[in-house]
């Protein structure tokens, strides 16, 4: 297995799981068997989660020090992700519009799953207001932040935090040498944890193929096809020209994040691969105040494959109904959507929640969503891998833009080496 790298043995996990799932299709004894594994994957990483962001952006602040430059970099930051949320959505609704998905397709031939787990989410989300979104963000306290994973609070506190060490300078020193541990042990457990990657992923797949099987996808499959080719599109065109804009290769950054797109991809889980993106983004040349301020923000502000979903199946579900929708109602929307989505970030099950939350404000019938929740975790599969990118994009673009990026920088002087050796040869 060492001599197999960690992408090949998560995508060997990925096939295996699918041939298990559908070889055991129906059997409710292969769930019971194959959860537990994929729950311990999981719960692993959501362990190592908040101690690393905590301590990363701790660190990174206190190096800062610098209130004003902090700002600036927020601004851009924030600037940046509803710009890009923004087109995300208006992709969403083009595809759905161009390609009309849910015209023809009878409501009776589909299977129609309890939704009911989300509802009471989505009426509490309803009442809150954008307003009381950013208060929120301000805790109360931050150990209680930390217990329920309240990913926005947790990083407003570091921030003030790392602020504060870095305002009594050497009385902080202390404490910042006990941070800088704590990120390199997370770190080392990360990379203990990743080994067991493939096990997770092949008990995690495995699980959905056997419930759901692939004769699940054939009633709704130009809507699974659509996400799919629209996500790609996303992708490719619109995050590879910003990549383009800021001088950087999306290839090239799909190339660097393969391990973790798989493993993404697999778990239908970000978080999953939050650490080792953070790690990876500063070595590809990102500063460690930006990665640690951008990457977690990211995950609550930039969520552009969500976005660009909840928009198509918005319209899908419309269609399906033979809802015709205005210019007007679909930009209406668009406008609920962005607020909406940014209401709940951190909560689970989050695009099926935002969907609840959003249909019943333009008029469209929100028992639509029960006949596509059956297919909900293939289509998170395509979502969460968008996300990923989106947010490591994120970093260079912000990277540039500060001017610290030092990726070529990085590349110049290993060329410079490169000759300088061949030389000496």
């Amino acid at each position: 297995m060492k001599r197999i790298s960690l992408a090949w043995q998560i995508f060997i996990g990925l096939i295996l799981g699918i041939i298990v799932g559908a070889v055991f299709y129906g059997n409710p004894h292969i769930a019971a068997y194959l959860q537990p594994i994929g729950d311990i994957f999981l719960r692993l990483i959501k362990m190592i989660v908040v101690p690393i962001v905590i301590s990363c952006i701790i660190i990174a602040v206190a190096g800062v020090g610098d209130t004003k430059k902090l700002g600036k970099i927020g601004g851009k930051t924030l600037l940046y992700f509803e710009i890009i949320t923004t087109i995300a959505i208006v992709i969403g609704l083009l595809s759905a519009n161009i390609f009309q998905p849910g015209e023809g397709v009878n409501m009776d031939t589909l299977q129609k799953t309890d939704i009911h787990s989300y509802v009471d989410t989505a009426e509490k989300t309803e009442s809150h207001s954008m307003a009381e979104t950013f208060v929120n963000i301000v805790p109360t306290n931050p150990i209680k932040a930390v217990a329920e994973g309240d990913m926005l609070a947790i990083i407003f506190f570091s921030v003030v935090f790392g602020l504060g060490l870095a305002a009594i300078g050497d009385k902080g020193k202390p404490v910042l040498r006990f941070f800088q541990g704590t990120a390199d042990a997370m770190f080392y457990v990360t990379n203990q944890i990743m080994k067991f990657a493939p096990f997770g992923v092949f008990a995690l797949i495995g699980v959905t193929v056997s419930k759901f099987g692939i004769a699940s996808l054939m009633p709704l499959g130009k809507l699974v096809i659509l996400v799919y080719a629209t996500m790609a599109f996303f992708i490719i065109v619109v995050l590879g020209l910003v990549a383009k804009l800021a001088g950087f290769n999306i290839f090239r950054l799909i190339g660097i994040l393969k391990d973790e797109l798989i493993l993404a991809y697999s778990t239908s889980s970000s978080e999953t691969v939050l650490p080792k993106i953070m790690e990876k983004m500063e070595r590809a040349g990102c500063p460690k105040h930006i990665t640690s301020f951008v990457i977690p923000t990211g995950y609550s502000f930039n969520l552009d494959g969500s976005t660009l979903y909840q928009a198509l199946a918005a319209i899908f579900i419309a269609q399906m109904y033979g809802i015709d929708m205005s210019i007007g109602a679909q930009v209406s929307l668009m406008l609920v959507l962005m607020v909406t989505s940014k209401g709940i970030a951190g909560v689970p099950g989050v695009s099926f929640v935002v969907l609840l939350a959003t249909l019943g404000t333009v008029g469209i019938p929100i028992e639509g969503l029960a006949f596509i929740a059956g297919i909900d975790r293939i289509l998170d599969m395509a979502r969460t891998v968008v996300n990923v990118i989106g947010n490591s994009l994120a970093t260079i673009v912000i990277s540039k833009w500060e001017g610290e990026f030092t990726g070529n920088q990085i590349l110049h002087s290993a060329a410079k080496t490169e000759i300088a050796e061949d030389k000496i040869s």
